[in-house]
């Protein structure tokens, strides 16, 4: 006498599906936002009525600056500033003399995550009635970043202007777990923030790309 196999019912085959698609689709999400951290799109080269760096490197502030004094935005605000650091120190810092920036730029202290970054650059874009922004960030945080400035200003423009930092610049990438550590966090966090969870990413300061 033969056994009669019961055909599986739609909730196991559906839980299968999932087991199978969600690693795969979270592995080629995973691909795509390593590929643009190691070569973002090209910065738009038009002028903006405002530039907003979030902190995390000095080669972020260094290249925020650069583009003020490019004429590329009249006014720029760093974002996220250690609550002692004084624009004079935090451009010394980076290498720049803030003599030639007197009165250009506002340094913001009360941001430690990147959600509270897009809400006081928010606040300062309001104020200063910007309508076109440049954000200045590394590549692999640029994703989040326009991700949550968008929800805090919908109404403005966001140009980003991404900067491949050292750590992925250097030579034997592939054989750094740190740096990998890194990406696949900064994609975890992307994700919860698109989730609607960016409160479940950790409150501490992110942890500076160069």
């Amino acid at each position: 006498m033969t056994t009669r196999i019961r055909p599986r019912g739609w909730r196991q085959r559906v839980m299968l599906a999932m087991a199978v698609l969600l690693p795969v689709a979270f592995l080629g999400g995973f691909a795509v936002f390593v590929a643009q951290a190691f070569d973002p799109a090209e910065p738009s080269p038009r002028d903006t009525d405002g530039i907003a760096v979030l902190t995390g490197g000095s080669e972020r502030i260094a290249t925020a600056l650069r583009l003020l004094a490019d004429g590329r935005a009249p006014r720029l605000l760093i974002s996220g500033a250690h609550p002692e650091a004084g624009f004079a120190d935090i451009a010394v810092a980076a290498g720049q003399d803030p003599a030639p920036f007197a009165g250009r730029v506002a340094v913001g202290h009360a941001a430690a995550t990147t959600r509270g970054n897009a809400v006081e650059i928010a606040a300062w874009a309001r104020a200063e009635e910007v309508r076109s922004l440049r954000v200045v960030t590394a590549s692999y945080h640029m994703p989040r970043a326009l991700f949550e400035l968008r929800r805090t200003l919908p109404n403005v423009e966001l140009v980003p202007n991404a900067i491949v930092p050292t750590a992925l610049r250097d030579g034997g990438i592939w054989r750094r777990p740190m740096v990998w550590g890194l990406l696949l966090g900064e994609y975890g966090r992307y994700l919860l923030a698109r989730a609607g969870l960016s409160a479940l990413a950790s409150p501490r300061r992110e942890t500076r790309d160069s």
